[in-house]
């Protein structure tokens, strides 16, 4: 069955999965934190749900076609063609927690059309369409009192942190646009300095391997990307800035695009800027599994031996993924269950 494919920009996701369930009289059957979709049999329809602003994007993110198979999908293609149709077509693409293989047109208003078919579910989203968050309005908000600060920096857009300390800040394809590295060192220097102690940093862009020769041509929303730096140069670029407990938050085996030979990967850094210093201690042990580890403030850990550090150290280590492989010893002794 041919189902006819809308996707939405909604300003809260879990508000609009809640409000469409009910609409629908069915649950969403995909829904993560930053993608949702229904599936219709009747009337045959795809619903997707995008969290992107409504205000600055508009409510329609694009309209199409899913086909029920690659056969179904070139006949479509090639009687566009024949008409004068122009379009982009994108093979086996990773996008929305599926593998795909579609094209694209645009229609007279330049109103984007997806043509494809649905290969296989991800548990990840893929690198395909999330290229579209990475172009837009850079932002900052702050919606309710107390909530975190937040200012978004997107490719293409001017690089102007506020003077405000933000809570976090995001850099969505901020380097897969041509600079230089000491462009690069300046433009992390800036979000550091935007950060208020303790703040988290968050770059999404495609990184490679080795250094990129030539211009860089990739299909679909990716075809905005035109220079990928290498992963290794931007970490240390990170850490020359100031930021600490950098993490590969999203990095696969499997590559989003190859240029040349050489593969371009998804990679979601998070990184913090460090708390200000305090001069209490407490002791720390660090249960393994490795033998010994270092962090970023040149703390060295051997496993199940206790460590001096800061009390603020401790409290930033409770906000990393690494949290639970990290105990703190009481001042005074203390006597709790042990499940023995």
């Amino acid at each position: 069955m041919t189902r006819f494919h809308l996707s939405l920009n909604v300003s809260n996701l879990s508000t609009a999965v809640t409000f469409f369930e009910r609409i629908l009289g069915v649950p969403a059957a995909k829904h993560r934190a930053d993608y949702a979709k229904f599936e219709i049999d009747s009337p045959p329809l795809v619903l997707s749900l995008e969290p992107r602003s409504p205000s600055i994007h508009g409510s329609l993110n694009h309209v199409g076609f899913r086909f029920p198979d690659s056969q179904s999908l070139v006949e479509a293609q090639g009687r566009l063609e024949a008409a004068g149709v122009s379009t982009q077509r994108e093979e086996g693409v990773e996008c929305c927690y599926s593998r795909q293989t579609k094209f694209w047109v645009h229609d007279f208003d330049q109103r984007l059309w997806e043509f494809y078919t649905l290969e296989e579910d991800l548990e990840h989203r893929g690198g395909g369409q999330s290229m579209e968050q990475m172009v837009g309005e850079p932002g900052m908000t702050s919606a309710v009192q107390h909530e975190p600060i937040t200012w978004e920096h997107r490719m293409y857009e001017p690089f102007n942190p506020p003077s405000t300390e933000c809570d976090e800040v995001r850099l969505r394809g901020s380097f897969n646009i041509p600079v230089t590295q000491e462009e690069m060192r300046s433009q992390l220097c800036q979000a550091f300095d935007a950060l208020r102690p303790g703040g988290q940093v968050t770059v999404h862009i495609l990184t490679s391997e080795e250094p990129v020769v030539g211009e860089v041509k990739l299909p679909g929303p990716a075809a905005h990307v035109k220079y990928v730096p290498v992963r290794a140069d931007l970490l240390a670029a990170m850490e020359e800035a100031g930021f600490a407990d950098l993490q590969l938050s999203t990095f696969r085996s499997g590559a989003c695009f190859e240029h040349h030979g050489l593969p371009l990967r998804e990679t979601l850094i998070v990184a913090r800027r460090p708390e200000t210093m305090s001069e209490e201690s407490c002791s720390v042990i660090f249960k393994g599994p490795f033998l010994t580890v270092t962090d970023d403030e040149g703390n060295e850990w051997r496993r199940g031996e206790a460590v001096s550090v800061t009390r603020s150290r401790w409290e930033s280590l409770q906000r990393t993924p690494v949290a639970d492989l990290f105990v703190m010893l009481p001042e005074s002794a203390s006597v709790s269950h042990c499940g023995l």
